[in-house]
């Protein structure tokens, strides 16, 4: 008997040791659409501890004190990250009690359940049972369960970075298990554009744009990103030309390496877009509170550039190719930006004030045996951003004196542009003086007007008096 007694209470001790509850740690998965919305998290009922045996609160002083039921953080006054230096405030996360076995413990008389509230390096009651114990409420065994929430303001206000955050805590019930547990704040690893930039359209309406010394910048408006880990900008373009099509519907191309990208900021670099994507981040975007970081992306041509590759009128379209990724490479976010540069047709002619009168003065014999040349240098500054003609005609078809016509013909003058054989002879219908014309921006041209010896004879015998006529220039785009 003595060997079985033994034998048995050594199978008892083993058979107790075998229910001990093993220490649950509470964990709590955070979506993602609630850290970048920042909108309210809160958990289903959760488990937290287990009541096997007891249905009624302890109560010190012969039973009128009742003993709360308490938390204790035990590891300080934050949630801290398991591999990071990263911290939340324990107001980060707010709980409350659900439920003991199945429903709220009675309040009695005098107890009650407290609102949300966080945990403390003091002990925090989670429920008041009734004053005494004459007028008590008991609770059924089984699980204790609590609601957990984060507020919208509280994901706001703080980084959330991923992996997990934890805080321990004790509580003050022997007979509830486990007495120590640790709670767990799983926050994903994600990142996420929040703007969506899809198309980016820019017109260029005017000529003084290209006179600009100074490189052209265009905006493609604000990027904000949501991420729960540290990331890079990642950028190329979708092809490495950009498609042209004229305003006369003629198709090209242009080199994407014309292009540079950057930001109004220190967020990225400024670099040469190509076909491969590059790292444009001048340093790694990393997790702030609010879990957001914007920049604006910005486009940068040269004034050289700008002249040479997109001052014809027309359409140049491309595509950028933006990723958001991890720094491990291991998570990433796409967003395309289909850009669009419109160059609306546009053309001047200028005169100089300098070159606005051309005199002929006959008062030789020479003069209208010969008849006269003359070349005004630099008197016309053509642009146009398509392909051109120019013409040039007179405002009537005979000179006038004094505002009054004459039977002096204007086709006595011809017109010329210096480099060209073609000598236009003026008349009120417009002449062409220059055919094939390619665009060009502020191109001088020096403009010949000639008389010749049988237009100059035909002035013999007219009156000694001044005779005028307008002349005007034209384009008429191809």
């Amino acid at each position: 008997m003595k060997t079985m007694r033994a034998f048995l209470i050594g199978i008892l001790t083993v058979l107790c040791g075998s229910t001990v509850a093993k220490a649950q740690d509470v964990y709590l998965s955070v979506p993602e659409n609630n850290i970048f919305n920042r909108s309210e998290f809160t958990s289903l009922p959760t488990r937290v501890m287990v009541n096997a045996n007891r249905t009624n609160w302890d109560y010190a002083f012969f039973g009128l004190a009742p003993i709360a039921p308490t938390f204790t953080s035990v590891s300080g006054p934050t949630f801290t990250h398991a591999t990071s230096s990263s911290t939340l405030p324990s107001s980060a996360l707010l709980w409350q009690l659900e439920s003991m076995g199945g429903q709220l413990p009675s309040t009695g008389f005098s107890g009650s359940l407290p609102g949300f509230q966080s945990f403390n390096t003091s002990a925090i009651r989670w429920f008041e049972p009734p004053g005494s114990i004459i007028f008590g409420g008991g609770f059924n065994k089984g699980n204790i369960n609590f609601t957990f929430k984060i507020p919208g303001a509280q994901f706001a206000a703080n980084a959330y970075r991923a992996g997990n955050y934890s805080m321990e805590i004790l509580q003050n019930y022997n007979d509830f298990t486990p007495r120590n547990f640790k709670t767990i704040l799983v926050i994903p690893a994600s990142v996420r554009w929040v703007t969506t930039s899809l198309t980016k359209y820019i017109e260029i309406s005017s000529l003084n744009d290209y006179r600009i010394t100074g490189t052209q910048m265009f905006s493609l408006d604000n990027s904000e990103i949501a991420h729960t880990v540290d990331f890079n900008v990642w950028a190329k373009a979708a092809a490495s030309n950009i498609q042209f099509t004229s305003s006369k519907g003629v198709p090209g191309t242009r080199s994407i390496g014309s292009i540079k990208l950057g930001s109004n900021g220190a967020g990225l670099t400024t670099k040469a877009l190509s076909a491969n994507f590059q790292n444009f981040s001048a340093a790694n975007f990393s997790v702030v509170a609010g879990n957001r970081n914007s920049f604006t992306p910005q486009l940068y041509v040269s004034a050289e550039d700008f002249k040479n590759f997109f001052f014809e009128a027309g359409t140049y379209t491309f595509e950028l190719n933006f990723n958001a990724a991890s720094t491990d490479n291991s998570i990433n976010s796409l967003q395309n930006t289909a850009v669009q540069i419109k160059v609306l047709p546009r053309s001047e002619i200028t005169i100089p004030s300098s070159g606005r009168n051309v005199n002929f003065n006959f008062n030789t014999a020479a003069h209208y045996t010969n008849g006269q040349s003359q070349m005004i240098p630099s008197q016309i500054i053509l642009s146009n951003n398509e392909s051109f003609e120019l013409y040039v005609k007179s405002d009537e078809n005979y000179f006038k004196k004094g505002g009054l016509q004459t039977n002096i013909n204007s086709n006595i003058l011809q017109i010329g542009v210096e480099g060209s054989s073609v000598n236009a002879t003026l008349s009120k219908t417009p002449q062409k003086l220059l055919f094939n014309g390619t665009p060009v921006l502020d191109r001088e041209l020096n403009v010949r007007y000639t008389i010749s010896p049988t237009g100059a004879q035909s002035l013999v015998g007219k009156e000694n008096t001044t005779y005028s006529i307008n002349v005007y220039y034209s384009f008429t785009a191809l």
